[in-house]
């Protein structure tokens, strides 16, 4: 009797770590496969990614085309929005568009940069134009 209790402890304790070990085996079995799956997941969301990206970037190069008409449209406000300034002295006018062409015409070259001092009293605008110092008359009709 003592033997048979032996052996059926045994063969029970066989069973039990078999049993355990099956149960370990089954569980490193769906880790690797929750692994792998979480993989497949990681991977197929990072081509999910390259492909998005790729495709926004295109989307991107639109919408700076796009944008850029816009600029343009202001910019066309801009100018139609035109300014006028007179300059008036002892009852008389003088347009500084006008001053300003005059002083081009008698520079007699392209400036770079240029400066216009207007001096109504003296009927003179002096001007600076390339770094160079001039004068010219300013009649106000």
């Amino acid at each position: 009797m003592a033997t048979t209790k032996k052996t059926e402890t045994k063969a029970a304790e066989k069973k039990t770590a078999a049993k355990t070990a099956a149960k370990t085996a089954t569980k490193a079995a769906e880790k690797k496969t929750a692994t792998k799956a979480a993989e497949k997941k990681t991977a197929t969301k990072a081509a999910e990614k390259k492909t998005t990206a790729a495709k926004k970037a295109p989307a991107k190069k639109t919408a700076a085309k796009k944008a850029a008409p816009a600029k343009k449209t202001t910019t066309k406000k801009a100018a139609a929005s035109k300014v006028d300034v007179f300059v008036e002295f002892g009852g008389v006018q003088v347009s500084i568009d006008e001053v300003v062409k005059n002083v081009k015409k008698t520079n007699g070259k392209a400036a770079k940069e240029l400066t216009v001092y207007l001096k109504p009293e003296e009927s003179k605008a002096y001007f600076v134009a390339d770094g160079e110092e001039k004068e010219m008359d300013v009649f106000f009709c």
